[in-house]
């Protein structure tokens, strides 16, 4: 948001902007619009404007807007953008490819990816353990292994469990209260009475020591 975006993001008209599917949004269909907080309008930009001709690329600038619900701003002064939060980027794609409201959603789900990134770095990357890069190389690999093998029995858990970050389920679902027993030469697993998430693990547990799936070829 440097100086340059901000007044391209000023010179946007009030009725430029455009209702999408956000959180909590509402379909009337009535009007087939969407009834939701966040709106997208777009604007011609150019980037690089302070290199040479040559370099300079032109483009769309995509912008969603969401009503800022905690304004910074101290009582009697002025803001730019008047109790509204802007996320914008900037984009080549022609509009007929991407038109705006599609381009705004395209770019929302580029984002799931930054949410693995601070998943990774809560865990097993918020500190690498060596100073030597190829331990470090290991250790990723084996934060990367383990992350997948957690997302999985995630979703194999389903329901909130299949959006749960790494932390969550290993509270929930990893790091179960329970205690083995033998009894007639067999293991028996006790469980908590009335564990909120029994259905969750006992699906997960049937499914990683049940007998593979059988493929026709």
């Amino acid at each position: 948001m440097d100086p340059a975006i901000k007044r391209a993001i000023a010179s946007i008209s009030a009725d430029a902007w455009t209702k999408i599917q956000y959180t909590n949004a509402i379909l009337d269909e009535a009007t087939g619009q969407w009834v939701s907080v966040a709106e997208v309008a777009e604007i011609p930009f150019t980037a690089f404007t302070s290199r040479k001709k040559s370099e300079q690329i032109a483009g769309r600038l995509v912008v969603r807007r969401i009503p800022d619900l905690a304004p910074t701003a101290a009582p009697g002064q002025g803001t730019l953008f008047d109790h509204w939060r802007f996320h914008a980027f900037f984009t080549t794609t022609d509009h007929e490819v991407l038109d705006t409201v599609a381009a705004d959603k395209t770019h929302r789900q580029h984002a799931i990816i930054e949410q693995s990134h601070a998943d990774l770095k809560n865990g097993p990357l918020a500190h690498l353990p060596s100073g030597v890069f190829n331990a470090n190389a290991a250790w990723l690999i084996l934060a990367v292994i383990a992350f997948n093998l957690v997302r999985a029995a995630g979703t194999i858990c389903g329901g909130e469990h299949a959006r749960a970050t790494t932390n969550t389920l290993r509270r929930k679902i990893i790091t179960v209260p329970a205690r083995i027993a033998c009894s007639a030469r067999k293991h028996l697993l006790h469980l908590p009475a009335d564990w909120p998430w029994e259905n969750a693990w006992t699906a997960l547990f049937a499914r990683a020591l049940s007998p593979p799936t059988a493929v026709s070829t």
